[in-house]
């Protein structure tokens, strides 16, 4: 169990059977002694985020999730396919469950698994992933769509914006929670 204090970003925790990870909380102390939490939480099994306010003296469960290291296989019309490294033991997870992690697996990427009650919710993808560039244009002063960035299409399939002297075949570092260019490797 978890005091108020103790939720923090990126803290998993369970409301109603139903795991989370906080996004962002702030603590706000009131009168008396007594303090509120109002956090910003993801729903592990649905992908949706909402708020919540936890008072003073509540105790929270911490979510009982286990990590499974898994490595992506393929991808069909409506699911994601992976395979346990451990046990070699293959599973399917739904597209929209998956969310936007799927414009960074590429076939072979090892990975990070979320299971609730021995089933399989959600992905947790490194922050920075590295990932070739299959498609750009060159980098052309004057005829460019913003200043000093151009569209690059990567080798997941995924369009982002790059710099002017990002050319196919380099490899990229992505932030895989906002789709954003870090640097060049």
């Amino acid at each position: 169990m978890l005091k108020i204090t103790q939720i923090k970003t990126g803290v998993l925790i369970e409301v109603n059977n139903v795991p989370y990870q906080v996004i962002s909380a702030s603590y706000q102390m009131l009168g008396r002694g007594h303090g509120m939490v109002r956090a910003k939480l993801k729903n592990l099994q649905s992908g949706a985020t909402s708020e919540k306010v936890f008072r003073g003296g509540e105790t929270i469960k911490e979510a009982n999730l286990t990590k499974i290291k898994a490595s992506y296989l393929y991808h069909d019309q409506s699911s994601l396919h992976f395979m346990e490294n451990e046990t070699m033991e293959q599973f399917a997870m739904p597209e929209n469950q998956i969310g936007f992690a799927k414009n960074f697996l590429k076939e072979g990427t090892e990975i990070e698994i979320f299971s609730f009650l021995d089933k399989p919710i959600s992905v947790n993808l490194p922050i920075k992933i590295e990932l070739e560039v299959a498609e750009t244009e060159p980098g052309i002063k004057g005829s460019r769509e913003t200043a000093g960035t151009k569209k690059a299409i990567l080798e997941t399939g995924y369009a982002i914006q790059v710099p002017l002297f990002i050319k196919e075949g380099d490899i990229i570092k992505v932030d895989t929670r906002d789709g954003k260019y870090i640097e060049r490797t």
